[in-house]
């Protein structure tokens, strides 16, 4: 058969023709990196829509990358065909290893495309998923999943052509779907293009910056760099959409604590961040961390807990009751703000800030989960029988110490807990992939448990 598309920009525009009914639905127009974008883009300048991306990352067999058994996207979203990783013999470690592989891939092109920016929001909206083709469909699933999380109104697949079996998996997952070709022996997505050159990164980069420009300040994230803010002052339901700015948490008169406030476009929880001690909220680490959580939807509070002042006696730094009672305080303020509506909050607790995030958690039942890097949970001593908040412990392999004072606290604990070892790390996770490592598993953990209602608190369990 001979080609239908000259390239990705004639598919674009014969494609934007199928989809001129949706230009009075206001519609987000998401394309997917990098060869969807190009399509995207037609579409997007065709309905007058704003155009933006949704990552995601194909599951390719270790013998030959380009044949999908699945993918993952943003927001911790999974999509696997069992049969297919039967056919290539991907083993569970296998499997674990290119996940984190790709998840790390799928948090580079969020900060590289998006340049710093949030997704824009899509609660409630009318979404168009745009690729340049369909061969497994797996890809365009996980985006898919990934909007569902976010709360996407409608969902409309659209792509110029797409292999039978992908086009009908894809109509029970969308909303819609709309190929424009679909053949009846498909090959390959690029046979269908006489021109299917890759596109690149920084094309992408182009394309998207072309239509910032153009977009309507209404679809404009807020909280973007630059924009002045004014520490301290109340946060407003219009600002939910996206939050990025400083804040101050007062503990007594005149005198505040700073801290950074981010949430993204449809949050599903809050994680308030503890730094060990002698560290800030400028904790490089904390923030790359705190980075990890907000690419999977999950708002971050980084503020300092004691003032210079305090911080200079180091008898504060182990004040355990103290910590604890910032870390109230923080959470009181979130609470006390429209934008964090009912939204879950979870705990972050690094070195000595976890004993702090423990004994919080342990006179506060409503915080939805807390994770532990390099912690020192025994730090929290009594309370941790009280607490019943779902905790991970994750510990570096190398760091036997706080591995056996981990483990002690642990055997006080009776809520649902796991201690997890990241092998080859030191104490601070400074070895290449170590900090990352220990991300995605506070990411996982904090989705997995503010994603879902929490179960009824007092009878715990354990799982390694």
């Amino acid at each position: 058969m001979d080609p239908v598309f000259r390239d990705r920009r004639d598919a674009g525009r014969q494609l934007a023709r199928a989809l001129l009914q949706y230009s009075s639905a206001n519609p987000l127009i998401l394309g997917l990196p990098r060869g969807g974008v190009p399509v995207a883009d037609e579409v997007a300048q065709a309905l007058g829509a704003p155009l933006d991306v949704v990552i995601v990352r194909k599951l390719g067999s270790p013998a030959n990358r380009e044949f999908g058994f699945g993918a993952v996207g943003e927001g911790g979203a999974l999509v696997t065909a069992e049969a297919s990783r039967r056919e290539v013999g991907v083993s569970d470690a296998e499997l674990c290893r290119i996940i984190g592989r790709e998840r790390a891939e799928i948090d580079r092109r969020i900060a590289f495309y998006r340049e710093g920016r949030p997704m824009i929001d899509v609660t409630g909206r009318t979404v168009i998923v745009v690729d340049d083709g369909l061969a497994t469909g797996a890809t365009a699933s996980a985006a898919i999943a990934v909007l569902r999380r976010l709360g996407a109104g409608r969902i409309v697949l659209a792509v110029p052509t797409g292999a039978t079996d992908a086009v009908e998996l894809l109509r029970g997952r969308a909303d819609e779907v709309i190929c424009l070709q679909v053949p009846e022996w498909f090959r390959a997505v690029g046979a269908q293009y006489e021109d299917f050159g890759q596109t690149t990164d920084r094309e992408v980069i182009e394309i998207l910056r072309e239509r910032r420009r153009a977009a309507s300040p209404s679809d404009t994230p807020r909280g973007e760099a630059g924009q002045p803010v004014n520490a301290g002052q109340p946060l407003n339901r219009a600002e939910a959409a996206g939050v990025d700015r400083e804040i101050a948490i007062e503990i007594r008169p005149g005198v505040g604590l700073p801290g950074r406030i981010t949430v993204p476009p449809g949050a599903i929880g809050i994680v308030v961040f503890a730094h060990g001690s002698g560290s800030s909220r400028l904790s490089p680490r904390n923030i790359a961390v705190a980075r990890t959580l907000q690419h999977a939807g999950l708002g971050t509070l980084l503020f300092d807990l004691l003032t210079d002042d305090e911080a200079q006696d180091r008898a504060n730094v182990f004040d355990i009751e103290l910590l604890a009672g910032r870390l109230a305080l923080a959470t009181k303020w979130l609470r006390a703000h429209p934008f964090s509506g009912d939204l879950p909050i979870g705990y972050f607790g690094a070195s000595t800030g976890a004993g702090a995030a423990l004994a919080a958690a342990a006179d506060d039942p409503e915080i939805a989960a807390v994770v532990s890097r390099g912690g020192r949970p025994d730090l929290a001593g009594p309370a941790l029988p009280r607490v019943t908040t779902p905790t991970l412990l994750i510990i570096g392999g190398l760091d036997l110490e706080v591995i056996a004072l981990n483990r002690t606290a642990r055997s006080h604990m009776s809520c649902p807990t796991s201690l997890e070892i990241v092998p080859g790390a030191t104490h601070l996770f400074e070895e290449p992939g170590a900090l990352a490592a220990a991300a995605g598993l506070a990411r996982n953990w904090f989705t997995s448990h503010m994603a879902r209602p929490r179960a009824s608190s007092g009878v715990g369990g354990r799982h390694m």
